[in-house]
């Protein structure tokens, strides 16, 4: 598995870059793909909110004002924020025979992104009926997912310092009665993007492609 740190990026251009590498995944010509990034600011509709934009709570163009793009995308779920500070993770992943599984599969995700916060201090969990981490109350993490052929793209978001006031522009994945926290807000103290992707890649590998870890004899 091939674990890509790509920085900051513009989502079309992530967008892209995913559309390019399930076809090359599907072909056979790369392996699995792991791409750790952040965004610039940009509200993107799952496809629950194709046909329903009630929980975006401002027009396009006041977003647009404010530097904050809207994206409809081809993943699953609501609405929900990008911005810096928050780290994307899209996994290019084939789903082998036996993990041809779509409930496992974000579950699987849930488990790497609780165990990558635990190291941290933070005690992350999931709420019955729902997706993501969940600290109380409050998300730490979205996850929306897209599976073609059993070729993976889209993933999930982990609030790291993410500015948490852009999301009071969105109703975040259409859940009302529901907040979002960040990893900076509840440990009370700066934490290095680097430490977090590293943990993330770290656990996502351990689940996914344990051999990548294993070491040779001596």
């Amino acid at each position: 598995m091939d674990v890509r740190r790509l920085g900051l990026v513009r989502y079309q251009d992530a967008l892209t870059l995913q559309e390019q590498l399930v076809e090359d995944r599907k072909a056979g010509r790369i392996g699995d793909q792991l791409l750790l990034l952040e965004h610039h600011p940009v509200i993107t509709l799952g496809v629950r909110s194709r046909n329903d934009r009630s929980h975006v709570l401002q027009t396009p163009e006041s977003l647009a004002a404010q530097g904050i793009d809207l994206f409809e995308t081809g993943r699953g779920g609501d609405v929900t924020y990008h911005g810096p500070g928050q780290l994307v993770g899209y996994p290019i992943v084939d789903l082998t025979p036996e993990r041809r599984d779509v409930h496992r599969y974000v579950r699987d995700l849930e488990e790497v992104l609780i165990r990558s916060v635990a190291p941290f201090g933070i005690e992350a969990g999931r709420i019955p009926g729902l997706t993501g981490i969940w600290v109380g109350s409050e998300k730490l993490a979205a996850i929306g997912v897209r599976i073609s052929r059993w070729i993976t793209s889209h993933g999930f978001a982990l609030n790291v310092s993410t500015n948490l006031d852009h999301f009071r522009l969105i109703v975040p994945c259409g859940i009302p009665d529901k907040g979002v926290t960040s990893m900076e807000r509840l440990l009370g103290r700066r934490v290095e993007m680097a430490e977090v992707e590293d943990q993330v890649a770290r656990q996502f590998l351990m689940c996914f492609n344990p051999v990548s870890l294993s070491f040779p004899a001596v």
